[in-house]
């Protein structure tokens, strides 16, 4: 390099330095050691896993919070990086709810179990407003009610334990966890109920909302995996319960799906659960509010199913036929599974190769964060 050359380059750089520019951009805009513009240095990687904001919550005082709600009341209105709530083991009975303009949320228990940390509450649809305003509704009815996009949830326990023995005065629908939104991440937890338990919902019929959710438990009996999402239920377990009078009789899935969407998928998982043998179907196809022009669906596919399953697996809901809607199964294993028949469909391999996990997830990789 001649000296003329050196001495320009001493003094972009010193014009560089008085203007404030970073070191590595030059005033004539070319990168340094050969950078070009967009390419990520480790430093700016550094920087994006810094602007993560962790919020602890404990109930005996050791934390930031004391509830789950209040951490995330603290996070800020339309955050643009992740928060993530860590929730120290213990039994946290509240109500929690992530609004919509509050993406990017994980809450995530920092129990060596997911059964150390625990949200739980005990809302039913029939149970009254304390404002006076009637009363809360299925999907009002939710112990954590999650309406952000982009969110979270780990090694945790979502609960709702509404006594329906002691309580028949008041509908049974009961829900632990609702979700509302897009890109809802569930890994590693339990969600446990009775009938309604776990509420995959979108923010509106025109709205897609997905959710994935792995290596994790669904409890309940009545209906206990449903709504309009376009949900993944993989490799996970689900547990089918008696009813509050001991008797053995329910539903999986009861999806509402909006016609050309994709609804509720069950995939390389188990069904099991203490219930007698042939009381349980798979599913029934929620109309919801009468709607004719929805069009659920529910498949079941490389999963164990216990002898709880009925050798007829799906059935009618509400004056609607499952068989003018989208029911099936393909290649599950356990004595509750069948042969192929016009009361048992299943994919053909052509057609299961377009109904994988992927498919449902359509971009959208989940991942830790």
């Amino acid at each position: 390099m001649s000296e003329t050359r050196s001495k320009a380059r001493h003094r972009r750089r010193r014009t560089a330095l008085a203007a404030g520019l970073p070191l590595a951009l030059s005033a004539s805009g070319v990168m340094a050691h050969g950078m070009l513009p967009g390419v990520q240095t480790p430093a700016s990687a550094a920087t994006r896993a810094a602007a993560v904001t962790t919020l602890t919550v404990a109930k005996d005082g050791s934390g930031q919070y004391s509830t789950v709600q209040a951490a995330v009341n603290a996070v800020p209105a339309n955050n643009a990086s992740r928060v993530v709530v860590q929730v120290k083991p213990g039994t946290y009975r509240e109500l929690v709810k992530v609004p919509s303009d509050k993406p990017h949320v994980t809450i995530q228990g920092t129990g060596s179990s997911r059964s150390d940390t625990v949200i739980v509450y005990n809302n039913a649809s029939g149970t009254p407003r304390p404002d006076g305003s009637g009363t809360y509704g299925t999907g009002g009815s939710a112990t954590v009610a999650v309406e952000a996009d982009d969110f979270q949830a780990r090694n945790l326990t979502v609960s709702n334990d509404f006594d329906e023995a002691a309580h028949q005065d008041i509908a049974g629908q009961a829900v632990a966890l609702r979700t509302a939104a897009d890109k809802v991440f569930l890994d590693g937890v339990v969600v446990t109920g009775d009938q309604d338990t776990l509420l995959v919902d979108t923010a509106a019929k025109d709205r897609l909302g997905r959710v994935y959710m792995t290596n994790s438990y669904v409890v309940g009996n009545v209906d206990f995996i449903f709504g309009r999402a376009t949900a993944v239920i993989d490799k996970s377990v689900i547990t089918l319960k008696k009813r509050w009078n001991g008797t053995s009789a329910g539903y999986v899935t009861a999806p509402s799906t909006a016609a050309n969407r994709k609804g509720i998928l069950i995939a390389n998982s188990t069904v099991n659960g203490d219930v007698s043998s042939a009381s349980f179907y798979l599913g029934r196809p929620w109309h919801a509010g009468g709607d004719a022009s929805l069009d659920p669906q529910t498949t079941v596919r490389n999963t164990s199913l216990s002898a709880a399953i009925k050798s007829t697996p799906w059935t009618d809901m509400s004056g609607f036929s499952w068989k003018g809607d989208r029911f099936a199964e393909y290649r599950n294993t356990g004595s509750g599974s069948g042969a192929a028949s016009s009361d048992r469909p299943q994919l053909t391999d052509a057609q299961a190769a377009g109904q994988e996990v992927a498919d449902w997830l359509a971009g959208w990789t989940p991942s830790p964060s």
